[in-house]
């Protein structure tokens, strides 16, 4: 993944933060269930809007937040800003210095698959002290919801997008593998454990659009393209749908303890 994309989301910084959906509260109860109850110090990775960081702030975390956009960062900051324990600062996390008291977690909601994969897990556990936890969230789209649009929305994507690869479908949760090979692979962990959580969301034919449009593979395109992408979508939920759809997603917790 390049910087360049990973810069794109903060382009869109208050549409992320009015139509991102927010994480299932399971994963915050399961944290606990782990033994990193608050008030454990947490750093977390990639905050974005601070969707996440919002539960664990309210939960009595005292989170470190490292966010690569400036403007992501603002607005995090005033969606936190009555949680005096938590801190946002800017940067990039292969970069950033870390201090010199390790955290008890290392946290990252859709954020850890942007990270340099050659850094992301050593460096999350010389952050970490013995013992910690390194905890990642994964979102997964998966078959389910208004099943009719999904299907064939796919063609759309192949007219409007040259990326898309041909007969694409989503593929029930059950189907989706766990991700713990860079865990395996690394001395510093053990075994990573998994939770998974299967929810819904609704949205109305100009949420999904918005939603869209905070994608980087969406913004990404071409103007004439990405257009062209979004009309013919917009118009799909509207004929089709009465305009409305409901997506189904797979929200996968893989927690790691650091040896």
């Amino acid at each position: 993944m390049t910087t360049e994309l990973r810069r794109i989301f903060d382009s869109e910084a208050e549409r992320y933060d009015r139509v991102r959906p927010s994480y299932p509260i399971g994963i915050f109860e399961d944290l606990d269930v782990a033994g990193v109850r608050p008030p454990a110090r947490v750093l977390e990775i990639g905050p974005g809007t601070g969707k996440a960081t919002v539960q664990l702030a309210g939960r009595g975390y005292r989170i470190t937040a490292v966010e690569l956009g400036p403007r992501l960062a603002a607005v995090a900051r005033r969606n936190l800003a009555g949680f005096p324990g938590v801190r946002i600062e800017i940067g990039a996390f292969e970069e950033w210095p870390l201090p010199a008291e390790p955290f008890d977690m290392v946290f990252a909601a859709t954020a850890f698959h942007w990270i340099d994969p050659l850094v992301r897990v050593e460096r999350s556990a010389d952050a970490l002290r013995p013992g910690g936890l390194l905890a990642t969230v994964t979102t997964h789209h998966i078959a389910g919801g208004t099943v009719g649009f999904f299907a064939g929305v796919q063609e759309i994507y192949e007219r409007w997008d040259p990326t898309t690869e041909p007969g694409i479908t989503l593929r029930p949760a059950a189907e989706i593998p766990v991700d713990d090979a860079e865990i395996l692979a690394s001395e510093r962990f053990e075994a990573p454990v998994f939770h998974r959580y299967e929810w819904d969301a609704r949205y109305t034919t100009a949420d999904y659009l918005d939603l869209l449009l905070t994608y980087s593979s969406t913004r990404a395109l071409p103007a004439e393209r990405r257009n062209g992408l979004l009309s013919a979508i917009g118009r799909r939920i509207d004929e089709d749908h009465g305009g409305r759809i409901v997506k189904r997603y797979l929200s996968e917790l893989r927690l790691a303890e650091v040896k």
